[in-house]
C-alpha cells in the first residue's frame, strides 16, 4: 500500500460562501474553549485555508465604500483550531514549545488579486489617521510573483507571501491577564499616555464583545457562546500567543516557535498578505488576499522553559521565537528616510521610537509625491511593499532615531535626488484617480505648520 502524496487538507474554505458558513466553521476570536476543528501528527505536512480578513466584506470593486462602511467587529476570520498531538497520540501540553514550519503557502488558485486600504478615521483609522482621515483603496492584480496596481501605477514588485495571524490558543489565565490589562489602558490611556497626543488611532484597544464573534464549533445564542463572547479577545494586536504580528518576512522555509497554553496547542492561522512594509502603516495596510499555507509541526517537550524566558510577574508573560526562512526579494539599491522623535509641531519626545517612525514615513510620502504621486498613493505603497523599517538609534537622548528603506527597483522612474530639479509635466502625473470617499467626521486634520504658513502667505500674495 503507498502512503498518500501531498499535504493533508485539514481546513478547505469556500469563497462563495458567508465565513459563518464555511465548513469547518471559521472563529475571530481568542479563547482556550474553542473546540478545535482537526488532529495532526507531528512531521505531518497539512494544508490550511483562509478566507482574506475581512471574509470578503471587502471587494475587489474600484469603490472605497466598502473601506468606509467596514464592519471592525469581525476581523479577523482565522482558520482553525488544530490540535497537534506526537505520534503516540499524545497532545501537545502547557510548558510545550510548538515549532511550526511554513512548508508552503499562495494566494487561492483562482483568486489572484489582493487589496490596500486606509480606514476612515471613524472606523479604525491607521498610523497616520490624524494626516489621512478618508477611506481610500488600492486594488492589486498577482502576475506570479509579482504584484501591481491600476491605482498605484508605475510601480511592480515580488511578493513576499505570509500569513499576518499564527499563534496557539491562550489559557484561561493568559486571557484574563489580556482582559485586564488592555481594559485598564483603554480606561486611563488618554488622561496617561503622553503618545497619544501624537498617535490618533483609537480605541487605544479592541476590548471583547459579542458584536460580530464568531467562535467555530460553539452555537451562537446558546448560554456557552454568550459567556465566552463576553470574554473572547479580539485578535487585532499580537501577544504572548503570537497572534497578529504581521511579521512580513514568515515566508516559506521560516519556522515559529510558539508556546503552548493548552492542551493540544490550538494553533489559528489567518489574515494572509501577498506583500508587506515593515510596519503596516496604513492598518488595512498589506496586500490583503484569501490564501493557503501548508504547514509540518514539532512538539518541544518543556520547551517554554528551556528556551523563553518570562518578561513579567508570571511564567505566562513570554514571547514567540521566529526563524526567517531563505527566501526574500533580492534587492541591492535603497533610498533610506530618516525620522527623529520630534512630532509635527516641533514637540521634543524622549527617545519615542514611534514618533521617530511616523517621521520618517511622513519624510518619504512627501518625498515621493514630488514624482506624480498622491500622498495618499504613496501611504498606500509604503504600507505594503517591501520596504525596511529599522530603529537605528534608542540610546542617544533625546532622540531616537527610526529609518524607512523603500528599494528602488520596484519604481519605473529614478526617484534619487539629481544636480537639476524633479522633473516635471503630463508625463509624470501618476493617476490620481483612486478609489475614496469624503472625510464627515469632525477631527482636526494634522498639517505641516510650515507648509500652512507658505500657503497663507502665498494666499495673501495673490490678493495683493
Amino acid at each position: 500500500m503507498m502512503n498518500s502524496i501531498g499535504p493533508k487538507l485539514v481546513v478547505q474554505v469556500d469563497l462563495k460562501k458567508k465565513p459563518w458558513e464555511q465548513n469547518p466553521p471559521l472563529h475571530n476570536r481568542w479563547h482556550p474553549e474553542i473546540p478545535p476543528v482537526a488532529d495532526v501528527r507531528v512531521g505531518e505536512v497539512f494544508r490550511v485555508e483562509m478566507v482574506d480578513f475581512s471574509g470578503g466584506g471587502i471587494t475587489k470593486d474600484y469603490t472605497a465604500e466598502d473601506i468606509k462602511h467596514a464592519d471592525q467587529s469581525v476581523v479577523h476570520y482565522l482558520s482553525g483550531p488544530v490540535r497537534v498531538v506526537d505520534l503516540d497520540g499524545n497532545p501537545a501540553e502547557p510548558g510545550d514549545l510548538l515549532a511550526v514550519e511554513i512548508c508552503n503557502l499562495g494566494p487561492l488558485p483562482g483568486d489572484e488579486w489582493g487589496f490596500t486600504a486606509i480606514f476612515d478615521r471613524e472606523n479604525g483609522g491607521g498610523f497616520l489617521t490624524d494626516h489621512f482621515p478618508r477611506a481610500t483603496k488600492a486594488i492589486w492584480y498577482f502576475e506570479g510573483i509579482y504584484a501591481y496596481s491600476p491605482h498605484i501605477p508605475g510601480v511592480r514588485f515580488p511578493g513576499l507571501v505570509h500569513p499576518g495571524i499564527i499563534g496557539t490558543a491562550p489559557s484561561k489565565e493568559l486571557l484574563n491577564i489580556w482582559n485586564e490589562r488592555e481594559r485598564k489602558l483603554e480606561e486611563t490611556g488618554p488622561q496617561s499616555l503622553k503618545l497619544c497626543e501624537v498617535l490618533h488611532s483609537r480605541p487605544l484597544a479592541n476590548l471583547p464583545s459579542t458584536k460580530g464573534c464568531i467562535l467555530g464549533k460553539i452555537q451562537d445564542g446558546t448560554h456557552e457562546w454568550n459567556r465566552i463572547a463576553n470574554e473572547a479577545a479580539r485578535t487585532i494586536p499580537g501577544r504572548e500567543n503570537g497572534g497578529n504580528c504581521d511579521i512580513k518576512n514568515l515566508s516559506r522555509g521560516s519556522k515559529i516557535y510558539l508556546p503552548v497554553f493548552v492542551e493540544g496547542a490550538n494553533l489559528s492561522t489567518g489574515d494572509m498578505h501577498f506583500s508587506q512594509g515593515d510596519g503596516e502603516v496604513s492598518f488595512c495596510g498589506a496586500i490583503e488576499m484569501s490564501g493557503f499555507l501548508e504547514l509540518k509541526c514539532e512538539i518541544i517537550r518543556n520547551g517554554m522553559k528551556e528556551y523563553l524566558t518570562p518578561m513579567g510577574p508570571t511564567p505566562l508573560h513570554v514571547n514567540p521565537i521566529f526563524e526567517i526562512g531563505p527566501m526574500e526579494p533580492r534587492f541591492s539599491e535603497w533610498l533610506v528616510f530618516e525620522g527623529i522623535s520630534v512630532d509635527e509641531s516641533g514637540q521634543q519626545h524622549y527617545l519615542d521610537a514611534s514618533v521617530a517612525y511616523k517621521r520618517a514615513v511622513l519624510n518619504a510620502i512627501d518625498y515621493l509625491s514630488k514624482f506624480g504621486y498622491t500622498k495618499e498613493q504613496v501611504y498606500l505603497l509604503l504600507s505594503c511593499c517591501p520596504c525596511e523599517g529599522r530603529i537605528s538609534g534608542i540610546v542617544d537622548a533625546p532622540n531616537a532615531v527610526a529609518t524607512l528603506a523603500i528599494p528602488t527597483a520596484i519604481f519605473d522612474q529614478d526617484i534619487r535626488p539629481k544636480v537639476n530639479k524633479v522633473p516635471i509635466g503630463p508625463r509624470l502625473v501618476r493617476n490620481p484617480v483612486i478609489p475614496q470617499c469624503t472625510y464627515d467626521g469632525s477631527l482636526p486634520i494634522t498639517k505641516n505648520p510650515l507648509l500652512d504658513q507658505q500657503g497663507s502667505s502665498c494666499n495673501m500674495d495673490a490678493r495683493s
